[in-house]
């Protein structure tokens, strides 16, 4: 079996000011700005092009690059939580069937378990970097999920009767 390299994939050998290689401050940022766009560390590392333990060794080691990695994280379930939203609010598109071709959809489900399961790093990171409370933003978070949750019921029973009014209407007279 082939052993996998844990180091990045080396774009130069120049150093910073600091002391570190120009390629481990250039994967560090395509990472932390992957992670922002995707809240997927693996995804994050991938596009990095270095390997996923790379980046948890990396946040082991460095304070710095420990905090830029929550208020990333931070950031994505930012963008995840105004997706959702959009979604919520105009709908979302399904794919399509028969010839033609499919539509991208959303799994709103999806998004809600992932919002719930990082609700309190995401709690922390906001409280750190706003100076609120953990439990001020915990409640605020709280709110916002019930009300996308009441928002998707309440499209869902719209459907449902939607859909039962026009099984249950008669013919208009005079119809053959």
């Amino acid at each position: 079996m082939a052993k996998r390299s844990n180091a990045p994939k080396l774009r130069g050998t120049a150093t910073t000011q600091h002391g570190e290689s120009t390629s481990a401050a250039h994967w560090m940022a395509d990472f932390l700005a992957a992670l922002a766009d995707t809240s997927n560390v693996a995804a994050a590392a991938r596009k990095a092009q270095i390997d996923v333990s790379t980046a948890y060794h990396r946040r082991r080691q460095d304070d710095e690059f420990n905090r830029k990695w929550q208020i990333a994280l931070c950031e994505g379930y930012d963008n995840l939580e105004m997706e959702l939203l959009y979604r919520l609010r105009t709908g979302e598109l399904k794919p399509a069937t028969g010839a033609k071709r499919s539509s991208r959809s959303f799994d709103n489900a999806t998004a809600f378990r992932l919002l719930a399961a990082h609700r309190e790093s995401a709690a922390r990171e906001r409280a750190r970097r706003d100076h609120v409370s953990a439990e001020e933003i915990r409640a605020s978070i709280d709110r916002k999920v019930e009300e996308l949750r009441r928002r998707v019921m309440d499209a869902k029973a719209q459907r449902e009767a939607a859909a039962l009014a026009g099984a249950i209407l008669p013919k208009p007279q005079g119809a053959a």
